[in-house]
């Protein structure tokens, strides 16, 4: 993504445009991509609890791999209703559970599922950088995740998954700003220094 600036608005609009412009068959296959480049290179132990998301419109679409992951023997969560000012809490995540329609979109478990604490969490973006930055929708939701699991967790990994368009050159980095430990996109994986 070509860039003129590091002004986390302007970045937004053009890494909007940018994941607006992939073609859904393009998008699918980078998914199934994806998918494999993490199962390739990031250790599975078994039983471990990834965090997962449901995708929101153009977002790289993570279920292809968290469908691998939970044949693999993984065990799956999705955040639950996002509480503004708070971290996220993942709910545990049996593939085909029922889902509901949660906050700005973006499907949810059921209430009353049991939370669970990830070994390591998906992390959907709109642009992230070399040096393991992201760029989010500017809600903060995943930098309080990440810095409250990486307290409670401190081997927790933050894996970035992305189309490899949504790279730039120019990231700013804020305090609070939570780093990605990998970066998975359909044309590799890549761990962060």
């Amino acid at each position: 993504m070509p860039q003129a600036s590091c002004d986390k608005t302007a970045l937004r609009q053009r890494a909007r445009a940018v994941r607006a412009a992939i073609p859904p068959a393009g998008a699918a296959v980078a998914a199934r991509a994806v998918a494999r480049h993490f199962c390739a290179s990031l250790a599975l132990a078994g039983g471990a609890v990834f965090a997962g998301y449901w995708p929101l419109a153009d977002e790289l679409d993570p279920r292809p791999l968290m469908e691998l992951l939970a044949e693999r023997g993984a065990r799956l969560a999705l955040p639950g209703a996002a509480r503004p000012g708070q971290p996220l809490a993942f709910h545990a995540y049996r593939w085909g559970d029922l889902l509901r329609p949660g906050p700005f979109g973006v499907m949810i478990p059921a209430e009353g599922v049991p939370v669970l604490l990830p070994d390591m969490v998906l992390v959907p973006l709109l642009a992230f950088d070399r040096q393991g930055g992201r760029l989010g929708y500017g809600g903060g939701f995943y930098d309080r995740t990440l810095e409250a699991l990486r307290r409670a967790r401190p081997a927790l990994v933050a894996v970035g998954l992305a189309f490899a368009a949504q790279e730039v050159a120019c990231l700013p980095h804020e305090a609070g700003d939570q780093r990605l430990d990998w970066i998975v996109t359909e044309n590799g994986a890549r761990r962060v220094a």
